[in-house]
């Protein structure tokens, strides 16, 4: 599998206005030499919190910011010497967009395509994006998922080889969030590599074959979700409330008990290296008649591997 992207060094330096340098600092680093590349074909995840330079990042490889030092390689081309092929060849979805307001969906899909000097297929976009019976609608009268759709199906107008999506369900209630996920594979499935930034880390959980953590400007740690799962647990957390006083006597002989946290109620939490553990222990506390409630069963998550990376929670 080749790569469609390249990044080496890259690093982003913004001057800092004169009201913000009493500290004596005269700019601001965002992104801070940061390597990784992109495979053909895969769906690439670069998740962190707000302000970790994932859209500074983002904006440089699409060519609306240019890179203080590093180099950019889109497709095999440079992205400082050919911007413009490159911007043929790509799709965008901003992490905010606004549309002319006279325009219904159809015409604005016309439009775009027309910048790219070829026709769009209108029927086909909104078709895909499930949104043909609001062709003739205006942008403002979607709702929020409706108009994600839309500006989905405005980034394939090109038929691009890559496709770049900034926060792509922001603001989203979870169920138009879910049918973005759907169309981002399906998009991916047609043979288009894709690179999102997200600050949901369950999204790039179930979207991405792989992602790159980044926060301050720096990326911890690139790998497959499950990988970089795997990489800091090793073990299961099971949770319950109980009034009961439980000792850590009460799992001898389960086999896949490690530890017992919480040794007074009314929250007990338990670690497992085995989900086979799981049934044994609720048929242990029902054999004793232990009241209990809220039992969970938790594995990690990538979450937890921001945490152990940077020794902090994670913050939207």
């Amino acid at each position: 599998m080749s790569n469609v992207i390249e990044i080496s060094n890259l690093k982003k330096v913004y001057d800092l206005p004169r009201a913000d340098r009493k500290s004596g600092k005269i700019n601001f680093e965002a992104v801070k030499g940061i390597s990784f590349s992109v495979k053909k074909g895969e769906i690439f995840g670069i998740l962190g919190p707000n302000g970790a330079g994932k859209t500074t990042t983002l904006e440089i490889i699409e060519g609306l910011k240019k890179q203080t030092s590093g180099e950019v390689f889109i497709l095999g081309l440079d992205n400082r010497t050919s911007g413009d092929e490159i911007k043929k060849r790509i799709g965008v979805q901003l992490q905010s967009s606004e549309y002319m307001n006279l325009m219904t969906l159809s015409e604005l899909l016309e439009l775009f395509a027309s910048l790219y000097e070829s026709k769009a297929n209108v029927d086909e976009l909104l078709g895909f994006v499930n949104l043909v019976n609001k062709k003739n609608s205006l942008v403002k009268d979607l709702s929020g998922g409706q108009k994600q759709r839309f500006t989905l199906a405005s980034g394939l107008v090109n038929d691009p080889e890559v496709l770049f999506l900034d926060e792509p369900t922001t603001g989203l209630d979870p169920r138009a969030r879910r049918d973005v996920w759907e169309l981002v594979r399906r998009i991916n499935e047609k043979g288009v590599t894709i690179v999102l930034t997200t600050h949901y880390m369950e999204e790039a959980e179930y979207l991405c074959n792989r992602v790159a953590i980044m926060d301050s400007g720096e990326v911890l740690a690139i790998n497959d979700p499950s990988q970089l799962i795997n990489s800091i647990a090793t073990t299961t957390q099971v949770s319950f409330l109980t009034e009961d006083v439980i000792s850590q006597e009460l799992w001898d002989g389960i086999n896949g008990v490690e530890e017992m946290h919480s040794l007074s109620a009314p929250k007990v939490i338990l670690e497992i290296n085995n989900l086979d553990a799981v049934g044994p222990v609720i048929k242990r506390l029902r054999d004793r008649k232990i009241n209990f409630s809220s039992f969970t069963v938790k594995t990690a998550t990538l979450e937890d591997v921001y945490l152990d990376l940077t020794g902090k929670v994670f913050e939207v």
